[in-house]
């Protein structure tokens, strides 16, 4: 059964957060590090992203994630910002290798996220030999790592579905303990399916007063037709009629 997750965010100050659904009681998150993010935050945020975080990578009993596809429903529902500040949240809570990949070749945006170069990356990684820890840049924190899209033309984003790409994910499930994949919208392409196959599942992405039902629901539809597991689902940018404290009390 997949988690459901909304991430809410609060007008006009840039600030989001997650909630999850009402029919699931909502723990304290134990602290298993005390690093800070490094990426612009709010203090909800944090507690709510570091939530999201809990029960995707560090669930206890087995049911913790290592390699999570990040894919929205349509372009524009901030599944990049999403997607990078819970790799850097995950990375300040462990001691292990959290690895970041941009396969979004069409509009990448993690290098900005990170404000790094995208010069050099995944798609020179799918035409070359050598080892992919080669291809991703050491962010600010030791263990956070980035493999940006890399170089842009009309043939890149075949590479994602060529046998190349699969070799290349085993070795970065080799390399790195954690790997989150950041990927074009499902209504624009089939690389979340793709990629999905290939990792533990996927996380949807769908944008508050935006990405319609039906539009959520085909995306389902086609996760599932696939045998994609389904690891959760984000409201992004729902605005808050009243405050959190109170909110979080009802």
């Amino acid at each position: 059964m997949s988690r459901n997750f909304e991430l809410l965010h609060e007008a006009g100050r840039g600030q989001e957060m997650l909630r999850q659904g009402a029919d699931e009681a909502v723990p304290d998150p134990p602290v298993f590090g005390s690093g800070t993010p490094t990426l612009p935050i709010g203090e909800m945020a944090r507690e709510e992203v570091t939530k999201l975080v809990l029960r995707l990578f560090l669930m206890p009993g087995g049911a913790a994630s290592r390699q999570v596809v990040f894919a929205g429903t349509e372009p524009g529902n901030g599944c990049s910002w999403i997607c990078a500040r819970v790799a850097d949240i995950l990375a300040s809570q462990v001691a292990g290798s959290v690895c970041i990949v941009d396969c979004d070749m069409r509009y990448p945006a993690l290098h900005t996220e990170f404000q790094v170069s995208n010069h050099y990356g995944l798609a020179e990684a799918l035409l070359g030999g050598e080892p992919i820890r080669q291809f991703a840049q050491q962010l600010s924190r030791p263990n956070l790592w980035l493999l940006s899209c890399g170089s842009q033309n009309e043939h890149s984003q075949k590479l994602l579905t060529l046998e190349k790409m699969r070799k290349r994910m085993a070795e970065l499930r080799a390399e790195f303990d954690y790997v989150l994949l950041d990927v074009a919208p499902l209504s624009v392409g089939n690389h979340a399916i793709t990629l999905g196959n290939w990792c533990d599942g996927v996380t949807l992405i769908l944008k508050a007063n935006s990405s319609t039902r039906s539009a959520a629901r085909k995306s389902l539809e086609q996760l599932r037709a696939a045998n994609v597991a389904i690891l959760g689902a984000v409201l992004n940018q729902r605005t808050f009629p009243i405050p959190h404290s109170i909110y979080s009390r009802l």
